[in-house]
């Protein structure tokens, strides 16, 4: 469809890129809108770069990441020889002394993979790093949209895999969580501002990882009648009143999870000492 208008380029001019190529609609602005669209997809950047940042360099460090009885998520579980050893915790070492990196690099990319890959997450950065599209009703300035059908973003369908995977650091997070109700001695009964930040942290990973797509499928998919099955009904329509918030849920838990880990490098670090309440 053709909007009547003369494109800035002739049609033979298969150098012009983007809207202004020859197999696009002959519209010669880039967009229409004339409001601060820009400002969402370099946010968006913005945050991401980030976390980017910050994850990068405490995955790396391999230091400064257990605090008794607080572990950092990103270092949970703990499955090489070098781990600190932490008292009751998720310390397995799978791999030997031969692993002299950080230990967070043999478990970050489970929970890394999955947000990678997620529907949120993926329309999130195709927009504010690649630019396709950058906005609603924004041209992109590709020559031609391949989708996902392509190496490598056909590896995005790992999505639903990487679900379980997920599913299984937030029950192992979830213990650490627990034993955020002992102090450093390991005795139970008692609480401290760092208990509350892991608790809160769970809370959103939870919330996130059950908001999920795959999840929502998995629970309530391919079913002909949902009279007949009420549970998965049930939990069908739980995840789906989450889901509707999957972006929000997915924001407040990439900060929450930073948050967590940053909070235990200071204590871990000596900056501070964790307020017990009890």
């Amino acid at each position: 469809m053709t909007t009547g208008t003369d494109p800035e380029v002739t049609p033979g001019d298969m150098t012009a890129r983007g809207v202004h190529h020859a197999s696009r609609a002959a519209i010669p602005a880039r967009h229409l809108r004339t409001d601060r669209w820009w400002l969402v997809p370099a946010g968006t950047a913005a945050g991401l770069l980030a976390f980017v940042v910050y994850s990068t360099w405490r995955a790396f460090a391999g230091d400064d990441y257990y605090a008794a009885p607080y572990v950092s998520p990103f270092y949970s579980p703990c499955v090489a020889e070098n781990c600190v050893p932490m008292k009751g915790g998720a310390d397995w070492e799978i791999f030997g002394a031969w692993w002299g990196l950080s230990p967070a690099l043999l478990i970050l990319i489970f929970p890394l993979g999955f947000r990678l890959t997620c529907y949120y997450y993926r329309k999130a950065y195709y927009r504010s790093f690649w630019a396709s599209p950058p906005a609603c009703a924004v041209a992109e300035p590709h020559k031609r949209y391949g989708g996902e059908t392509r190496f490598p973003l056909i590896l995005q369908n790992v999505h639903r895999y990487f679900f379980y995977f997920a599913v299984i650091v937030a029950l192992i997070l979830t213990y650490d969580t627990a034993l955020g109700f002992r102090d450093e001695r390991g005795e139970w009964g008692h609480m401290g501002l760092g208990t509350l930040v892991l608790l809160a942290n769970i809370v959103l990973i939870w919330a996130y990882t059950l908001s999920c797509h795959s999840c929502r499928h998995i629970v309530g998919g391919r079913l002909k009648h949902f009279s007949k099955h009420p549970v998965r009904y049930r939990l069908w329509s739980w995840a789906g009143l989450l889901n509707s918030r999957h972006a929000l849920l997915a924001w407040a838990s990439l900060v929450s999870v930073m948050a967590a880990d940053l909070y235990v490098y200071l204590v871990a670090s000596g900056v501070f000492d964790d307020p017990r309440f009890f």
